[in-house]
């Protein structure tokens, strides 16, 4: 639980960094595509490679990524049907981000209290992937959100939401899964993936290139990030 709030904890820290510095469009739109590569790399690397790893029935990869794909575009849909009408575009946007962040936090949690069943540390490099794919997540999504006409009292308790329940993710992962086979690790990692990609495909990369008025350095950001994030887990 210590290591998730450890990796969680930077979402407070991107919420309020959008806070306090005055982050123009385009500098918003190169974090977004920082943070897309980043967590790239992480789908790739952290997330599916490691439950094919320790998957014994190949569907339940398979299973576990189209699930979390599904949650997250019937989440959004649902997100913007609600908000459509109320004229809130950003907060739209922002919130799908959040649900993309929950919806890959809480299974990373689950996997990150299992994996210590075995009596094997916590990876650094993991802990700082994580650390650092949550910080671009958090500030893109709470800019979106305070233009959407959140407040930042409000913006707060939700990250401060998140970070709980993802803390809380990581006891439950240690105790429910310490019985069960390879699969059900596969299957949770899976879903984080293909809730993270379809949050990435549908808001964060599109956005990205919107706030930067579609100049093709926002390819460099994204590369850059599946770098940094690639290279912490090949040191892992």
């Amino acid at each position: 639980m210590g290591w998730s709030l450890l990796g969680a904890s930077s979402l407070l820290i991107g919420a309020v960094a959008s806070f306090v510095l005055p982050i123009p469009k385009r500098a918003l739109g190169m974090i977004m595509g920082f943070g897309t590569g980043v967590l790239v790399s992480a789908v790739a690397y952290e997330l599916i490679e490691e439950s094919i790893a320790v998957a014994i029935d190949p569907l339940a990869v398979g299973g576990g990524f189209a699930a979390g794909a599904l949650v997250f575009y019937a989440g959004d849909e649902l997100i913007d049907r609600r908000i459509a009408a109320r004229g809130g575009a950003g907060a739209s946007t922002g919130l799908a981000i959040v649900l993309g962040a929950v919806l890959d936090g809480i299974p990373e949690s689950v996997v990150i209290g299992a994996s210590l069943l075995t009596g094997d540390r916590a990876s650094v490099a993991v802990i700082v992937a994580v650390f650092l794919s949550n910080i671009p997540e958090a500030i893109a999504a709470s800019e979106q959100l305070m233009e959407g006409g959140w407040t930042r009292h409000g913006i707060v308790l939700l990250w401060s939401a998140v970070v709980i329940t993802s803390t809380l993710a990581a006891g439950i992962g240690y105790v429910a899964l310490e019985s069960k086979s390879g699969d059900w690790i596969a299957a949770i990692q899976a879903f984080a993936a293909g809730a993270i990609l379809t949050m990435l495909s549908d808001e964060m990369f599109p956005k990205a290139f919107e706030f930067v008025d579609r100049d093709k350095a926002v390819g460099l950001a994204v590369a850059f990030g599946f770098a940094v994030s690639a290279g912490l887990s090949f040191n892992s």
